[in-house]
């Protein structure tokens, strides 16, 4: 068949939300899911880390959600990306789904979103299938600065955005206008809008490079290669066999409990981590069960410095119970931080530090 052959199925809509750990990406997911002019959209959630909890916090998806494997989209499970958007067709087309209507692709927050998208625009079938509408990329004006001073992965998802969600603009901490200027300046193609912007303001068009810097032009040139996402200049040392490794320096890793956690204990630990290691905690997210209220799980999510009051569902999500805690870290020991939560669940164990000591003195932790 031709491009033009009209027996050839409608190309489907297709959308990247893409955004630096902690910028409020599922925040925005649950938002859209919530209006019926996206019933019918499939959501293929990325998570980084040992154990996926994104997926549990997404609301209204059912049975139109999938969730990749650990890693990191931009490189290892890109491959994985492009096995599951040929599953999804396959599966369509044989009428072993409903026939879906949109595709939503949520990105984790380490992602370079350059090599999914030179995938959607040149893959020979993927391109013919799909329409890539467009990049939406959140940005928290509270930590939006810094994140694009430190990272290359969060300029990149500012530079490809069409449309930049400003989030947590309202916290006490927030710049937006100045981050809305340095938005503009390094992408001065992309709308900016607010975290109530409507779905349909954000869902349509086509992606293009139009207003696109000339670097972002370079990374989805169709003369760029990239070997299983791994671009040829992507530095982020991703020839670790460890899914939970970034690079050098970035882990992801996971705390759990059993047994339901006392709030006192679970207070002190969080206070304490926020208050000591703040700039190197990326990301920090979990269910957890505390002891006087064990069926009604709170939600915790924090970064760096910036820890929200846990929220608290009216029942647990799925069917494992234990307290799980995901932290994504910066130059930070993982076997540090579970000895810390270790010692406030009263755990016993070799070399546990003192929790007296801790909670007394904690700028005093190893790697502080």
């Amino acid at each position: 068949m031709t491009q033009t052959d009209p027996r050839r199925p409608a190309p489907i809509p297709l959308t990247v939300l893409t955004g630096f750990l902690g910028a409020g990406k599922t925040t925005l997911l649950n938002r859209w899911l919530a209006d019926p002019a996206l019933a019918d959209t499939v959501v293929i959630v990325n998570e980084f880390g040992e154990i996926g909890l994104d997926h549990l916090l997404i609301e209204t998806v059912d049975d139109g959600m999938i969730l990749l494997g650990a890693g990191c989209l931009c490189c290892t499970v890109r491959g994985d990306l492009i096995n599951t958007l040929e599953d999804l067709l396959r599966k369509r087309d044989n009428g072993r789904i409903g026939a879906f209507r949109r595709v939503v692709i949520e990105t984790t927050g380490l992602a370079d979103p350059a090599p999914i998208l030179h995938a959607l625009i040149y893959h020979p079938y993927l391109s013919l299938r799909f329409q890539l509408q467009g990049v939406v990329t959140v940005i928290d004006a509270v930590n939006g600065q810094g994140t694009l001073d430190a990272h290359q992965e969060a300029r990149r998802q500012a530079a490809v955005a069409d449309h930049l969600v400003l989030t947590k603009a309202d916290l006490p901490d927030a710049a937006p206008d100045a981050l809305k200027a340095r938005l503009a300046a390094l992408n001065p193609g992309a709308s900016i809008h607010g975290p109530d912007v409507p779905a349909e303001r954000l869902l349509g068009g086509l992606f293009g490079l139009d207003g696109k810097g000339e670097d972002v032009r370079a990374w989805l040139g169709p003369a760029k290669e990239y070997d299983h996402g791994h671009a040829h200049d992507h530095h982020h040392g991703h020839h670790y066999h460890d899914v939970n490794r970034h690079d050098a320096a970035i882990r992801a890793f996971h705390l759990t409990s059993d047994v339901p956690v006392p709030r006192p204990a679970f207070e002190m630990f969080l206070d304490l981590v926020r208050s000591a290691h703040g700039p190197k905690l990326l990301r920090l997210k979990g269910l957890v069960a505390l002891a006087d209220d064990p069926e009604r799980p709170v939600v915790v999510h924090g970064v760096q410095h910036v820890v929200h009051a846990p929220t608290t569902l009216p029942a647990w999500p799925d069917g494992d119970r234990r307290s799980r805690l995901v932290m994504i870290v910066h130059d930070l020991d993982p076997d540090f931080v579970r000895r810390i939560w270790d010692a406030f669940l009263g755990k016993p164990a070799i070399d546990t530090p003192d929790r007296a000591a801790l909670t007394e003195n904690p700028l005093a932790i190893p790697g502080g």
